[in-house]
């Protein structure tokens, strides 16, 4: 049996939730709703479920504000809301998964599911803004969002107030988000921007070439520009002592 607990500041939202789980995914067993994020806290400690279902948007203490409250929180996180510019925030705070409103049948029974398949402890903590576990990047796409593993990305390239992502299967995926905002959702994850138009993955560098313009070419065979002022601190990363 697998427990939850719903927190929306919407009563419709946490009965339509509740009937669904009641009718669609009867192994799931609701033990508590809150309708604030305190009244969210006070539950979760209470009964420490596997899964919470959280809203995003609520007054005095959004669902973000609310998860950085909690150390030590084992519960998976799936957050609930009907705004999908929160899906990469939701991404960084390591939540588990991710169903946008109004909530589809089939989305929330693949969320029960893959919980069912995942033992509890085999659950990172979620106790940090800056989870360091997820393996995976939503970016928006026209159809919904496109989850992209994050060990697939050679680099990031920004295009006004666009990102392009350089995958290693060749394939290049354009996102309406800027490379500042990926920047701070892959924050942890071994990638470095090395130009204000660039960000490279350093698992696939590949070499250095020192020239009036420095310039870091990727496994994939691309050159990437390095800026001035980034250029120590690339050197330091990857190792180089320059005074050796």
């Amino acid at each position: 049996m697998i427990t939850c607990v719903i927190i929306d500041d919407e009563f419709h939202g946490r009965t339509a939730l509740k009937e669904k789980i009641n009718i669609f995914c009867p192994e799931v067993t609701v033990l508590a709703e809150a309708e604030n994020g305190k009244a969210g806290l006070d539950i979760i400690k209470k009964h420490n479920p596997d899964i919470v279902f959280l809203d995003v948007e609520m007054p005095v203490m959004n669902g973000f504000e609310m998860l950085n409250k909690l150390t030590g929180l084992q519960s998976k996180i799936v957050f609930t809301t009907a705004y999908d510019q929160y899906a990469i925030k939701a991404i960084k705070h390591a939540a588990f998964d991710y169903l946008l409103k109004p909530i589809d049948i089939e989305d929330l029974r693949s969320v029960i599911k893959k919980a069912e398949e995942m033992g509890k402890n085999e659950m990172p903590k979620q106790s940090s803004p800056a989870g360091k576990s997820f393996t995976k990047i939503a970016v928006p796409a026209l159809e919904g969002l496109v989850f992209i593993p994050i060990h697939d990305i050679v680099y990031l390239e920004a295009e006004s107030n666009y990102t392009i992502f350089y995958l290693l299967d060749k394939a290049k995926i354009v996102s309406s988000k800027t490379l500042k905002e990926y920047e701070e959702a892959l924050a942890g994850q071994n990638f470095f921007r090395c130009h204000h138009s660039y960000m490279i993955n350093l698992d696939f560098v590949s070499k250095y070439i020192r020239a009036d313009g420095d310039q870091i070419v990727m496994t994939n065979g691309s050159h990437v520009d390095l800026s001035r002022r980034k250029k120590n601190e690339f050197l330091e990363i990857t190792g180089y002592n320059p005074s050796k």
